[in-house]
């Protein structure tokens, strides 16, 4: 049911728990301040994935048969309202060549890609050793995600992994420009729509009254909640490969700083139900770099900083690579971050725990 069983001895140092009660541990890692609490193994997800499931198949199955251990670990009295999550599934179809594939967590459900996730869990990957031969200075750790191949670069010495971790997503584009949305109690605004592995809607905080840097952060994500949702009603997505990939994750408020510059760029990213990113982001990073390369605002191999305007962390993006995606003027996007641990956990059930599959309230 759980992730790991008891292991000899450890077992007596658990809390009095059910006989039938899952035991989950974890690892506890942040991204500029945006929590992943890492699964090693679900036992559940790694029989389905042996069975040939696709990553996005296993993601509808583990949505479907194990969505407790979600709501268990990103929900109070385990999580909260800003929780993050990742399933790590090893081998199999799942991997399909990569080190590791990961299903991705939060507190509405489940997503197709997460930068933050991929920086921390690069590092995961080299010292827990799922990748056989790692090499220094650096090593690449490739991932399969919901959202396709994915590569993270991490820094090795030779016995543990370092920071900066870089990453290199799926071909990010820019999906609809200048589009003219109107908001309940905004009015008309104007928004770009672009995929870093997920769609986000982006625009400038100025538009909807308020400022990324100073505005009280209820107000901001009240108001890109509604921009969220008007975007999903008056606009259609499309996705190249694949529908299950065709959903609006969020919207990201910016100060509208999009040209090319030396100096960051501010941004807060609010997805899924109301949830705040308390890092840049680094699928929202990668989308914008994505829209402004579009846009002729930046060119190839330009870095660009990005400030989380909760925390103030940094990540840095550039666009590497023009491709096609689909009939999608595309570009692989380099973004660039630092991933801590925090700790491990190792955390029980007890079934006759009325609250034992968590409870969240906004």
């Amino acid at each position: 049911q759980g992730g790991g069983g008891d292991s000899g001895g450890a077992g007596r140092a658990l809390p009095p728990r059910s006989p039938s009660g899952a035991v989950l541990r974890t690892v506890e890692m942040h991204t500029g301040g945006e929590p992943l609490r890492i699964i090693p193994r679900l036992e559940a997800a790694e029989q389905a994935a042996a069975a040939g499931l696709s990553l996005l198949s296993l993601r509808r199955e583990v949505a479907a048969t194990q969505d407790h251990v979600r709501r268990a670990l990103m929900h109070e009295p385990r999580g909260h309202a800003g929780m993050y999550g990742a399933v790590v599934v090893r081998g199999g179809a799942a991997a399909d060549g990569a080190h590791l594939a990961a299903l991705f967590l939060h507190c509405a459900g489940y997503s197709a890609m997460c930068g933050h996730a991929v920086m921390a869990l690069g590092r995961f990957a080299l010292d827990y050793g799922l990748v056989p031969a790692p090499t220094r200075p650096e090593t690449a750790v490739r991932l399969r995600c919901p959202c396709g191949p994915v590569t993270a670069f991490v820094p090795w010495d030779g016995h543990r992994s370092g920071n900066p971790v870089r990453f290199h997503s799926v071909p990010a584009f820019a999906a609809a420009t200048d589009l003219a949305i109107d908001v309940p109690g905004h009015g008309k605004v104007v928004v770009d729509i672009s995929y870093g592995g997920t769609f986000y809607a982006f625009l400038s905080a100025e538009q909807l009254g308020l400022d990324v840097c100073s505005s009280k952060t209820r107000d901001l994500v009240s108001a890109a909640s509604a921009v969220t949702e008007a975007v999903k009603k008056q606009f259609k997505l499309h996705h190249p490969e694949s529908e299950d990939l065709a959903f609006l994750y969020g919207t990201i408020l910016t100060d509208g700083k999009d040209a090319f510059s030396e100096e960051p760029t501010t941004n807060i990213c609010v997805f899924a139900d109301e949830q705040v990113d308390r890092s840049p982001t680094g699928s929202g990073v990668t989308a914008r770099i994505a829209l402004q390369y579009h846009k002729g605002l930046i060119q190839l191999d330009q870095t660009r900083t990005f400030r989380s305007s909760t925390t103030g962390s940094l990540f840095t993006g550039k666009a590497v690579k023009a491709t096609k995606f689909g009939n999608y003027k595309a570009v692989i996007v380099e973004v660039s971050g630092e991933a801590f641990y925090t700790g491990t956990a190792t955390f029980t059930v007890e079934e006759e725990d009325p609250l034992k599959h968590g409870f969240f309230f906004k």
